[in-house]
C-alpha cells in the first residue's frame, strides 16, 4: 500500500498510539512461553485417541517406547528450531527458516499449504473435539446432536479468535491459565494410576511385548509414530512469535527445554497410567481413552473429565491462533500476501486482519464436519516442511559456518532428527500413498501462484486495481496500518 494510502488511512481513524510507533511488543516472558509450547502441545490427542499408537505398534510394549521415542525425536526438533529461532530473529517459524535458508519458492509453499488446509484442519479438529466434549455429558448416554456439536465449536473458535484479536496480554494470560488446567488434568489421570501401580496392579504389563503377527507389520510403524507425532504436534509454537518473545536468545531454548522435558514426561506416564487401568484391547475399543480410565480410577470426579478435556482442547486453539497468524503476517510483510495481512490494529496492537482470514475456512470446515480426511493430508505436508527445514539448518551451517548462533545444536541432533523425518515421510508415502499423494498434490499446487501472483504478478490491471480498493476500505474498516518500527 502506497504513503498516501497511509496518510488517508492515518487521517480516517486517528493517530492514536503513533506516538510510540505501531509495532507487535515484546511481552511475552518465560512463563508465558513455556505455557505456549505446552499449551499448544497437549490438546486432545493424550485425553482421547492414544490408540492408534497402540493400533499400529501391536502391543504395550512398543506402544510406550514409540511415546518416549516420539518425544524424544520432538524434542530433537525443537532444539533445532531453537538454533533457527535465536539465529533469525524474525517471526514465522516455518516459513521464515525455509525463506533464510531454502529460498521464496519452498516459504511461499509451506504458507500455502498452512492456509489452504493444514491450520483449518487442524483447528476445526481441536474445536470440534471441544464441542463434543462440552456437550455429550449433557446427553449421556444418548448421542449428542450433530449440530450443537458444531455450534459450541463455533463458539469456542469465535471466542479464542476474539481474544487473540483484543490483547497480545490476554491471549497469554489465557493461555497460562488453561496450559495450568491441562497439568491438573494429566496429574488426575498419572497420580492415581502410579500409585495403583506401585500397589501392584501390573498385571496389563506382563508379555507387554507378545507380537500379534497378523495385525503387525513393519508399513504400520510409520503411523504409529504419526500419531504420535501429531499428539506432541506444537512444539514449534514459540518460533511464530520470535519478535513478541522478551530476551529470545535465552528464553527461547529455555522454555522449549522445559516444556518438551515436562510434555514428554507425562505423556509417556499418562499412557503408563492408562495401561494400568486398561487392557490394550480395552483400549482400544474406547472411543474416549480419558473419560474410561475416569470411570474406573476416579468415580468420584469423572463426570468433571470431559471439561478439563474441552478446556484442554481450547488451550490448543487458542496457541493456534496465536502463533500461526504471525506466519501470515511476516509472509505478507515479505510480500508472498497480500500486504493487508502484515497490518497491526492502530489501539490492540495486534495483527487483527491475520487471526481474522483464519476464522472463516475454520468455520466452513467445522459446518462441514468433514475434516479427518484432511487431517491426514495435514501430518505428511508439516512433517515434510518441519523435515526441509532442518535441511535448510545444515546447509546454511555449512555455507555460513561463521555466522552468528546464539544457541548452538549437536550436529547430530540436526542429522538424526532430519534423517528420520524423511524417513517417515518417505514411508508413509508407502503406507498411504493416497493421503500422502493428495497432500502433495495440494502443496503443488501453489507453484503457479507463485509464479502467476507473486514472483512476476500476471495479474490484470483492473483486477489489481479493485483487490487494493477492496484492500484499502478493509484497512479503514478494521484500523489497522503497517508496522511502523522494526522488531527484527
Amino acid at each position: 500500500m502506497g504513503t498516501s494510502q497511509q496518510e488517508t488511512v492515518a487521517e480516517r481513524v486517528g493517530d492514536k498510539g503513533k506516538d510510540e510507533g505501531v509495532h507487535l511488543r515484546r511481552r511475552i516472558t518465560l512463563l508465558p512461553a513455556v505455557s505456549f509450547i505446552i499449551g499448544s502441545v497437549v490438546g486432545s490427542g493424550i485425553f482421547i485417541a492414544p490408540k492408534g499408537v497402540l493400533m499400529n505398534s501391536g502391543n504395550v510394549g512398543l506402544s510406550l517406547l514409540v511415546w518416549a521415542l516420539c518425544g524424544v525425536l520432538s524434542t530433537f526438533g525443537a532444539l533445532c528450531y531453537a538454533e533457527l529461532g535465536t539465529s533469525f530473529k524474525k517471526s514465522g517459524g516455518h516459513y521464515t527458516y525455509l525463506l533464510e535458508t531454502l529460498g521464496p519458492l519452498p516459504a511461499f509453499l509451506r504458507l500455502w499449504a498452512e492456509f489452504i488446509f493444514i491450520r483449518p484442519a487442524v483447528a476445526s479438529y481441536v474445536s470440534l473435539a471441544f464441542g463434543r466434549y462440552v456437550v455429550e455429558p449433557l446427553y449421556m448416554p444418548c448421542p449428542a446432536p450433530p449440530a450443537l456439536v458444531k455450534l459450541v465449536s463455533i463458539l469456542g473458535v469465535t471466542f479464542v479468535v476474539a481474544v487473540n484479536c483484543w490483547s497480545v496480554s490476554l491471549a497469554s494470560r489465557t493461555q497460562v491459565t488453561l496450559t495450568f488446567i491441562k497439568i491438573f488434568a494429566l496429574a488426575l489421570i498419572i497420580v492415581p494410576g502410579i500409585m495403583a501401580l506401585a500397589q501392584g496392579q501390573t498385571e496389563n504389563f506382563q508379555n507387554a511385548f507378545d507380537m500379534d503377527t497378523e495385525s503387525f507389520t513393519l508399513t504400520k510403524l510409520p503411523l504409529a509414530f504419526y500419531s504420535g507425532l501429531y499428539a506432541y504436534g506444537g512444539w514449534f509454537t514459540l518460533n511464530y512469535v520470535t519478535e513478541e518473545v522478551i530476551n529470545p536468545n535465552r528464553n527461547i531454548p529455555l522454555a522449549i527445554v522445559l516444556s518438551m522435558i515436562t510434555v514428554t514426561v507425562c505423556y509417556v506416564l499418562v499412557n503408563v497410567a492408562y495401561y494400568t487401568m486398561m487392557t490394550g484391547d480395552e483400549l482400544l475399543r474406547s472411543e474416549a481413552v480419558a473419560v474410561t480410565f475416569a470411570s474406573r480410577a476416579l468415580q468420584g470426579v469423572a463426570s468433571g473429565v470431559p471439561i478439563l478435556v474441552s478446556l484442554s482442547c481450547l488451550g490448543a486453539l487458542n496457541g493456534g491462533f496465536f502463533g500461526v497468524p504471525r506466519m501470515l503476517f511476516v509472509g505478507a510483510r515479505e510480500g508472498h500476501w497480500p500486504a493487508l495481512f502484515s497490518m497491526i490494529h492502530l489501539q490492540r496492537k495486534t495483527p487483527l486482519p491475520a487471526v481474522l482470514l483464519l476464522y472463516p475456512l475454520v468455520l466452513v470446515m467445522v459446518a462441514r464436519g468433514e475434516i479427518f480426511q484432511l487431517i491426514n493430508f495435514a501430518s505428511f505436508s508439516r512433517w515434510f516442511f518441519i523435515a526441509l527445514a532442518t535441511l535448510g539448518l545444515l546447509i546454511h551451517r555449512y555455507r555460513f559456518p561463521d555466522y552468528p548462533r546464539p544457541f548452538k545444536v549437536p550436529l547430530a541432533v540436526i542429522v538424526v532428527f532430519t534423517v528420520v523425518c524423511f524417513c517417515i515421510v518417505g514411508m508413509s508415502l508407502y503406507s498411504d500413498p493416497w493421503n500422502t499423494g493428495g497432500s502433495c498434490a495440494l502443496t503443488l499446487s501453489g507453484v503457479p501462484v507463485y509464479y502467476l501472483a507473486v514472483k512476476r504478478s500476471y495479474i490484470p490491471a483492473q483486477w489489481k486495481k479493485a483487490f487494493n480498493y477492496c484492500s484499502l476500505q478493509l484497512q479503514i474498516l478494521l484500523e489497522v496500518v503497517q508496522q511502523e518500527v522494526l522488531t527484527y
